[in-house]
């Protein structure tokens, strides 16, 4: 069991501000894609979200366990690595897929 008792003041403050900080924009990223209109813009909300945010909560946990010295912290490093290469390419390639999908054209109303 790790004993977070043992983990310096500053150390737990900045852990608990990137955990937060993290979750707090990738809940803004939800409610960006909820409330957003057109599939285009709903498309920045969460990559920023998914991004930033993850990058944050896996900062905090790199602080934490670098200071509890449990195991090297090279498991967030390879997932910080991944969810920042993996998610703006994923969109890039969902939108290119969007644009270039046929269209359908409505029928004109008759006056």
């Amino acid at each position: 069991m790790i004993d977070a008792d043992a983990l310096p003041a500053w150390a737990a403050l900045s852990v608990a501000f990137f955990v937060v900080f993290g979750a707090g924009l990738t809940l803004i990223g939800s409610v960006g894609l909820l409330r957003l209109a057109t599939f285009y813009q709903r498309m920045h909300a969460p990559t920023l979200g998914t991004s930033l945010g993850s990058a944050g909560i896996l900062i905090g946990s790199i602080i934490f366990f670098s200071f509890q010295g449990t195991r090297p912290v090279v498991h967030e490093i390879l997932l910080m690595i991944f969810v920042t290469v993996t998610t703006p390419v994923s969109f890039i390639l969902l939108m290119k897929a969007t644009r270039s999908r046929p269209t359908t054209k409505q029928p004109e109303q008759p006056d």
